[in-house]
């Protein structure tokens, strides 16, 4: 999903320093986009990628020379054109790519387990950085108020506005200007969180899938032996519970997705019963649409309730169920299309 949640967990692992790198700017295409982060250890070790390959091997050295001077900086990677004399060796990509090296060291390194804190916690969380000063330290600030990074300037008025009014997973990273001065933002935004009630054999490839593509994933079920680790071995929680216990542990809200697939009617009943007046980015039950009518003391399903669950691309086996299920999550919380925001 986002770059960042590995580049962090890499940072909080790493025995020294190095060096973080983000795309700051795109002119023209690119394999990545504004905000694609890149981990560089002095030890050689990197997560993440800036682009399909073409920039990795340029931005470890140009890492080592920040490291070394200790001194953040923007370099500039020309991919526009197609010889083997250009960056890219040829690779002819038609952008215009500009990265920041951050260097990550003993004194720095906290803020970004901070960072990683509150993401842990569900948060939200703006930073500024300079680019005209790259000697300043930049400033951070989650959604609940708590500030941090070093930023000695007063935060501007449009600071705390982007923080506060970009909906969720939206929001644009990229060069603003603000009084005459050019700033990068970045929004870091917490992993979205599935949680799927059923833990039935076609459950652990939903699971798989959902997890690789970067979201938190819950795994809710009546029955100990199914919603268990050995089972369901890349859920992030499993929550033991029928319906009417499980559901208010799981303070569902606004940002979390959700699937019905228990196979069991009334238990499918009692669940979008629990469910329905839930304000959830996703809402799917598993099956064809007219049993999930049946849910549903109208006999309709609600418009927002997605049934069958998934994109159609005449998936048939579980594994290709789940991926159909799990671009349909990417495509809502990328507002992707017109029926995505409903």
């Amino acid at each position: 999903m986002e770059s960042y949640h590995a580049v962090l967990e890499a940072i909080a692992a790493a025995p020294g320093d190095g060096v973080l790198a983000i795309i700051i700017s795109v002119e023209g295409s690119a394999y990545q986009k504004e905000g694609t982060c890149m981990w560089i250890g002095a030890n050689g070790e990197t997560v993440g990628l800036l682009s399909g390959g073409c920039l990795e091997e340029a931005a470890a050295a140009y890492a080592r020379e920040i490291l070394a001077n200790r001194q953040a900086a923007a370099v500039s990677f020309d991919l526009r054109t197609e010889d083997d004399w250009s960056w890219g060796q040829g690779a002819g990509c038609n952008g215009l790519i500009r990265v920041w090296f951050e260097p990550v060291t003993g004194d720095t390194k906290p803020v970004w387990l901070a960072l990683k804190r509150c993401l842990d916690r569900g948060e939200h969380v703006l930073m500024v950085r300079s680019i005209m000063y790259p000697d300043e330290r930049p400033f951070f600030q989650s959604e609940t108020g708590e500030q941090f990074g070093g930023c000695r300037r007063t935060p501007h008025r449009e600071w705390r506005e982007w923080l506060h009014k970009t909906p969720f997973y939206q929001g644009r990273s990229g060069l603003y200007e603000v009084d005459g001065e050019t700033f990068y933002v970045q929004h870091f935004w917490p992993k979205p969180r599935l949680v799927v009630f059923g833990a039935g054999p076609d459950a652990p490839p939903l699971v798989s899938a959902a997890k690789a593509a970067g979201f938190s994933v819950t795994v809710s079920d009546w029955r100990p032996a199914f919603c268990h680790p050995s089972h369901v071995s890349d859920a992030d929680e499993w929550v033991v519970g029928f319906p009417h216990e499980t559901v208010p542990m799981l303070h569902l809200n606004e940002r979390d997705f959700v699937i019905v697939m228990t196979h069991q009617f009334e238990r499918d009943r009692e669940l979008v019963s629990l469910l329905a007046d839930k304000p959830l980015a996703y809402l799917g039950v598993l099956g064809p649409r007219r049993r999930t009518d049946r849910l549903f003391p109208s006999g309709s399903a609600p418009p927002f309730v997605r049934s069958p669950v998934g994109l159609s691309i005449g998936a048939r086996s579980p594994h290709e169920i789940a991926i159909s299920i799990t671009a349909e999550l990417i495509s809502v919380l990328r507002r992707h299309g017109a029926e995505a925001a409903q």
